[in-house]
C-alpha cells in the first residue's frame, strides 16, 4: 500500500519553502534561512557560479524586509561588473511560440561563444497568486547547456509583463558573466510596456495571418518594437509569412519616423526549423552598432535607470504611507465607500491625501 504524502510534503521539497510568490495559500513556515555573505557571494558570481546566482536572485526577489539590506548591498556590489551585455526583451501574443523562439535563439547565441541568461516571467493566477513556472521545462535543450541560465519568475500582479525585480536580476546575471540577457514577458497587451524600459532592444513576435488579432495590438506595441518577427514561417507557410511581413512593413510606414534613425526590420522566421535565426542576430548586432554610433546606447541605459528610480520611489512611498498612523484603516474605509458607489475613486484618493 502506497503511503500518501503529508499535506506539508510540497514544503519539504528543496527550494519550495512555501513562498508567497509561488502559492500564497500554503502556510508560511518559520524557516531560518542561512544569511548570505555579500563578499563571498560576489566572488562566486564573478566566477560564474550558477548556484550562487540562483541564491542571489532568490534574495533579491524576497519580500521579507529583513532581506532588503543584504539584497541592496549585493546589487550595489554587482553594479561595477554589469552593463556589458545586450538586453533583449521578447514579447508576443499567447501561442506565438515565444519559448520555442527563445530556446533556438539562445542556442544560436551560444554557438557564437556568448553566455545567455533567460529571465522568463510566468503569469500569476488572479485567484490564488500562484505560478506554474514551467518555462525551464519547455526549454529543455537550452536549460541543459552549461553556458545558459534560465530563471522563471512569477509576475505577482506586476503590470508590464515583467516581474518587479527583473531589472536587479539582470544586473546579477551580468556580474556572473552572461552577456546576452533575454527577457521573455508574460504576453502582449497594452500594459506590456515596462520591459521596454529595461532592455536595449524590444523584439515583437507576431503570427502570420493573424488578421483582427494583429490589428488589435499593432498600434500600441508595434510603435515600441525595435525588431518585428513573423514566427511559424515553417515549410509550406513561407508565402503566408512573406505576405504578413509585407503587411506589417506597410503599417509601419504610417507611424512617425524613429528619432534615432533606426528602421524597424520585419523578418519571417521559423523557431522550429531555425529559419532566419542567424539573420535575426545579425540585425541585433547591427542595431547595437547603430545605437552606439549615434550616441544613443548609453543615453538609453541612463534614461532607463532614472525611470526605474521613479517607479521604485512610487512603490516605496505607497508602502511607507500605509505604515504611518491610521492610514491603513482610513484606506479601508475609503475603499468600502468607493466599492459601494458612495464615492468616486478620485474623490477617495483626494480625501486620503487632503
Amino acid at each position: 500500500m502506497t503511503k500518501k504524502p503529508s499535506k506539508s510534503a510540497l514544503s519539504e521539497v528543496p527550494g519550495v519553502d512555501a513562498q508567497a510568490s509561488l502559492n500564497p495559500n500554503l502556510k508560511q513556515r518559520n524557516i531560518k534561512r542561512k544569511q548570505i555573505d555579500v563578499e563571498s557571494t560576489l566572488e562566486k558570481l564573478l566566477a560564474g557560479d550558477r548556484t550562487a546566482l540562483s541564491q542571489a536572485i532568490t534574495l533579491v526577489e524576497s519580500t521579507r524586509p529583513s532581506d532588503f539590506p543584504t539584497a541592496d548591498k549585493l546589487v550595489q556590489a554587482c553594479l561595477e561588473h554589469s552593463g556589458k551585455s545586450i538586453r533583449i526583451g521578447i514579447t508576443g501574443v499567447p501561442g506565438v511560440g515565444k519559448s520555442t523562439f527563445v530556446e533556438r535563439f539562445g542556442l544560436e547565441w551560444i554557438e557564437k561563444n556568448h553566455k545567455v541568461a533567460v529571465l522568463a516571467v510566468d503569469p500569476s493566477s488572479a485567484k490564488t497568486g500562484g505560478s506554474i513556472l514551467g518555462d525551464k521545462t519547455r526549454m529543455n535543450r537550452l536549460s541543459q547547456n552549461e553556458n545558459a541560465f534560465i530563471r522563471p519568475s512569477p509576475s505577482a500582479g506586476s503590470l508590464g509583463g515583467v516581474a518587479r525585480k527583473t531589472r536587479e536580476t539582470m544586473i546579477l546575471c551580468e556580474a556572473a558573466g552572461y552577456d546576452i540577457i533575454l527577457v521573455e514577458t508574460v504576453g502582449v497587451g497594452q500594459s506590456e510596456t515596462s520591459v521596454k524600459r529595461m532592455v536595449d532592444l524590444f523584439a515583437l513576435l507576431l503570427l502570420p495571418g493573424a488578421g483582427d488579432e494583429l490589428q488589435g495590438i499593432k498600434r500600441g506595441i508595434m510603435e515600441m518594437a525595435d525588431l518585428i518577427l513573423l514566427n511559424k514561417a515553417d515549410s509550406g507557410q513561407e508565402r503566408k509569412a512573406q505576405l504578413a511581413a509585407a503587411e506589417v512593413r506597410r503599417a509601419l510606414k504610417l507611424y512617425p519616423d524613429d528619432p534615432r534613425g533606426w528602421t524597424i526590420p520585419v523578418e519571417p522566421i521559423s523557431a522550429v526549423e531555425g529559419t532566419n535565426i542567424p539573420e535575426v542576430i545579425d540585425e541585433i548586432e547591427k542595431f547595437r552598432r547603430h545605437m552606439e554610433l549615434k550616441g544613443h546606447w548609453h543615453e538609453l541605459r541612463s534614461s532607463q535607470a532614472l525611470w526605474w528610480l521613479d517607479d521604485t520611489i512610487g512603490e516605496l512611498l505607497h508602502s511607507y504611507w500605509l505604515q504611518q498612523g491610521d492610514n491603513a484603516t482610513r484606506l479601508s474605509e475609503v475603499k468600502a465607500k468607493v466599492q459601494s458607489g458612495e464615492m468616486s475613486p478620485l474623490a477617495g484618493a483626494r480625501r486620503l491625501f487632503g
